[in-house]
């Protein structure tokens, strides 16, 4: 099942997007359930997948400290699209969870072909590693 568009646009990444070019990136995205206490995504591991929450909430850590806790509407991956790499972080259903998964070979040509979106990634990147900077400093 796709990606609920009115879920998408709440997304700040893609809050520019409507009409056609909206249908078309919620059909691109893929249901996935998880059960409270899956994991989602695990720390360290490969990562092609972008996830928008639809409902339930998951638990973000970082070499198993608590992070974040993120619920309907929040997105996780966005790295991971770009240089599909290691999982900076592991997220684990807290509760019954519904997300949207989008692969990067899916959101690679939309970007491209999408200056509003690729701006917005490049901002949103450049925000976390500013605070990942002062955490650290």
């Amino acid at each position: 099942m796709a990606a609920p568009p009115e879920l998408l646009k709440s997304v700040p990444l893609f809050s520019d997007l409507h009409g056609k070019e909206l249908e078309s990136l919620a059909a691109s995205f893929k249901e996935r359930r998880f059960n409270a206490g899956d994991t989602i995504a695990s720390e360290g591991s490969g990562g092609i997948g972008f996830f928008v929450i639809g409902e339930g909430e998951a638990g973000v850590t970082v070499h198993g400290t608590e992070r974040a806790q993120l619920g309907p509407g929040e997105y996780f991956g966005e790295v991971a699209l770009i240089d599909e790499g290691a999982r900076s972080a592991s997220f684990v259903a807290n509760t019954d969870l519904t997300a949207y998964g989008l692969t990067a070979w899916e959101f690679r040509p939309f970007v491209e072909s999408n200056g509003k979106v690729a701006w917005k990634l490049l901002q949103t990147l450049a925000k976390r590693l500013r605070a990942a900077e002062q955490r650290e400093g």
